[in-house]
């Protein structure tokens, strides 16, 4: 997650009294408003819990009141310091600085504690779970596999997404809810009819499918999402695969519709908007996808020519997501945020284009973070597998703090391939019947002819046979 504090805001207190409050934004969305003082005590307890030598460096107090440099000052001191505990594997997964941030964005957004319903989105349909404003994402999703009788063991293969639909139909996954936040608020504050917060498979290995279609209600939910990201065009079929699709679908065969869907292209990916990349030159228009230890670029060039390749997650040195302030355009305020300002982002990720050539690809893109989350987690699975552990022993590390790691303008921990050639860089820190019958409905097959092959850019095809012992 990309922690921020853009700006200040000047607030009175019930006494009437005024103070400056800092607002803390996470991925370009203001999350919560705080004090110094706040921050202060949090700083407090995580040195009595940690010790001095953990904790980073906090701005000290002032006897008279702040000039707005010194405002200005402090401001970016703060910020610099939550990115610093939220980057720390320990301090960053701690449930002492995750409780701060998940009471500091109920106050913010004065939602006092009470019982709520609150919709979840399936791949066709929804359900309705009982909550508590105050219940994290775990607690939600606890709820949400209790309400779809999923069993216990399975509930770490699913995680809760934001998602914004579009007009056209479509839908733009933001974000993967996180243990520092409380759904109810998060859609609520939000105050828009487009989000919604959706249940989605949270591996990308496909071998674990096997595990979650044992189950009745896992394999309802597999299926239904493999049926929803066929139906979006996520997953490429021709007319013959279409045929056989449609087949195994009449009969009722689900695991063997899952098993054909499983050798089709891009099969368990998640596709984001369009957006810009400099790769391989700069201002080509791109569709990237996230899946299969990659991700993949269907890029536009200047000429109007179409390339595809991909990026293996096992040949990427580090990545970074970087974000800078925008002014909008009329001077219209970003209705996400307090700001007058829109946040663009960026992921960049030093890639080995060859054996002793490093080289730097950035993305343009608002969902940079999400893309950035997926790489993350591809990583961890990998490790995982290599370590001979099991999807259900990660996700308990990541509960434990283990694999918890920070997206923001400083570089991601990622697997360290390679020294750097270049010693002056910055050193790199290392459902059961409840589930209604899915049709195919809107298929198209005109695919067969329009599928792009791999044969096409630069550097791609170069790496093929590098797998997990790359780590």
């Amino acid at each position: 997650m990309h922690f921020s504090i853009p700006e200040t805001e000047v607030r009175s207190d019930e006494n009437g009294s005024t103070y400056v409050a800092y607002n803390i934004h996470v991925n370009g969305v203001l999350h919560c408003r705080v004090r110094y003082s706040q921050l202060l005590g949090l700083h407090e307890q995580i040195k009595k819990e940690y010790g001095n030598n953990v904790v980073p460096a906090f701005p000290p107090k002032k006897i008279f009141t702040l000039t707005p440099a010194e405002v200005e000052q402090r401001r970016e001191q703060l910020e610099k310091y939550m990115q610093a505990v939220r980057q720390d594997p320990i301090l960053g997964s701690s449930e002492m600085f995750n409780s701060f941030l998940r009471k500091a964005q109920q106050e913010t957004q004065q939602i006092p504690t009470e019982e709520v319903q609150l919709e979840i989105y399936l791949p066709n349909g929804q359900v309705k779970v009982n909550i508590l404003t105050s219940d994290q994402t775990e607690d939600v999703l606890e709820a949400v596999a209790s309400k779809l009788d999923l069993p216990d063991e399975l509930v770490g293969y699913f995680s809760l997404f934001l998602v914004q639909e579009r007009g056209d139909g479509g839908c733009t996954y933001v974000r993967k809810l996180q243990e520092f936040e409380l759904p109810y608020v998060s859609i609520t504050s939000l105050d828009c009819h487009d989000y919604r917060i959706v249940l989605r498979k949270s591996y990308w290995d496909t071998a674990y499918d096997s595990d979650v279609m044992d189950d009745r209600v896992g394999l309802n939910l597999l299926y239904a999402q493999t049926v929803s990201d066929i139906e979006r065009g996520w997953i490429l079929v021709n007319k013959e695969q279409h045929r056989q699709l449609k087949s195994l679908q009449e009969k009722g065969s689900k695991k063997e519709f899952i098993r054909l869907a499983q050798t089709l292209k891009y099969y368990g990916y998640i596709k984001f908007d369009p957006c810009i990349t400099d790769f391989p030159e700069k201002g080509c228009h791109v569709i990237v996808s996230a899946g299969n230890n990659e991700l993949n670029f269907h890029i536009k060039l200047p000429n109007d020519q179409m390339k595809e390749g991909s990026f293996k997650v096992t040949r990427m040195r580090c990545w970074r997501v970087t974000s800078s302030q925008v002014p909008v355009a009329n001077g219209t305020a970003n209705p996400s945020s307090s700001s007058k300002c829109d946040v663009k982002l960026e992921l960049a990720f030093e890639y080995l284009m060859s054996k002793d050539r490093l080289q730097w690809v950035t993305i343009t893109s608002q969902q940079a973070i999400m893309m950035s989350i997926c790489l993350q987690s591809m990583v961890d699975e990998l490790m995982v597998k290599k370590s001979g552990g099991s999807i259900k022993k990660m996700q308990k590390k990541r509960l434990n703090g283990s694999f918890q790691r920070s997206d923001s303008q400083q570089t991601v921990k990622s697997p360290p391939l390679l020294d750097s050639p270049d010693p002056s860089r910055e050193q790199v820190v290392k459902i059961s019947t409840k589930l209604s019958s899915v049709s195919l409905r809107g298929l198209s097959s005109s695919n067969s002819t329009s599928e792009i092959r791999g044969n096409d850019f630069h550097g791609n095809y170069a790496f093929e046979g590098i797998g997990d012992d790359d780590l």
